[in-house]
């Protein structure tokens, strides 16, 4: 379905102007109308048109200001202009703002339906070769944020960026298997970074989940559920704890001060092996574990001996 609007500040042509388009292809075709530029911004914001058709003379925003708006505002958005005014300054500075077509009045049914086809055509086009490429750089985004925020099992974030991708792909209106393989090759990708880490183990959660025929489906719940499934199993790993590991360890150790905790203790309390652990507690502290546990200790030691239980 294709959604024009017509601008022009008298009713007569602009109804009439709004039947003939509709009429280039009622079941494909959608056309409101406003009655100038003020009017017509208005309307974009709350149903954004493919095309709009739009008068050169009118009140309050003339088609000439509307067209640059539209052009620094909402480039994707076709704007014809419709004037009675065949002076070559005109259609240059509609063309400067991006004007895709620069109809004299009176139009007639045929250049109407003529420019409504070849509008629609050229979309059609411009939608097939985007569904052909996608940007990498989109997808290294995602799979970056996504796998953070899946990692520090940060659960906002997760689904903010889960609604961002889904709203982007269907603005594309990608075709079903082109949905699937982008949908199967982020969350392998996302798999694959997450065990890229070393901590645990996503064998079982390899690919995307399956219809009982064995085939593959292409919703987006199902890729939600692949995610938050990754999301359950990091949760299981670290026994329930949703904060930074490191700081995690700390609270541990604060609580625990009157034991000799082993660094395999509290990685074990984590989820974590004990090698990573250790490694991480280093890069986030500046000090191995062993040394931080014997410091906070001492200093203990040290409050209790300057404040003697009476």
């Amino acid at each position: 379905m294709y959604r024009i609007l017509v601008v022009d500040d008298e009713p007569m042509i602009r109804m009439g102007l709004a039947k003939l388009i509709t009429q280039a292809d009622p079941s494909m075709i959608q056309a409101d109308t406003a009655e100038n530029g003020i009017e017509a911004l208005e309307s974009i914001q709350t149903t954004r048109p493919d095309f709009i058709f739009t008068d050169i003379k009118m009140p309050k925003m003339d088609g000439l200001e509307l067209s640059k708006q539209l052009y620094e505002k909402y480039g994707d958005i076709t704007v014809v202009v419709i004037s009675g005014y065949g002076d070559f300054e005109y259609a240059q500075k509609c063309m400067s703002y991006g004007v895709k077509e620069y109809l004299l009045k009176p139009v007639t049914k045929s250049v109407v339906h003529h420019t409504m086809n070849k509008l629609m055509s050229d979309r059609k086009s411009m939608q097939e070769k985007q569904r052909m490429y996608f940007p990498l750089s989109k997808l290294e985004n995602w799979l970056e944020q996504l796998e953070l925020a899946v990692w520090h099992l940060q659960m906002n974030d997760i689904q903010a960026k889960l609604q961002e991708i889904e709203d982007y792909c269907n603005e594309r209106r990608l075709e079903a298997i082109q949905l699937q393989e982008l949908l199967d090759e982020l969350y392998a990708k996302l798999i694959k970074q997450l065990n890229g880490r070393d901590v645990y183990s996503f064998e079982s959660l390899a690919g995307m989940p399956e219809s009982e025929a064995g085939v593959k489906r292409n919703t987006f719940e199902d890729f939600r559920q692949a995610v938050d499934q990754t999301v359950k199993l990091i949760r299981e790993k670290r026994k329930g704890n949703a904060k930074e590991p490191v700081e995690e360890a700390k609270a541990y150790i604060e609580r625990n001060l009157s034991r000799d905790l082993s660094l395999d203790e509290v990685a074990d309390m984590l989820g974590l092996n004990p090698s990573y652990f250790s490694q991480l507690f280093k890069q986030m502290t500046d000090e191995t574990f062993v040394h931080y546990r014997i410091q906070k200790k001492n200093g203990e030691g040290e409050e209790t001996s300057r404040h003697p239980a009476l």
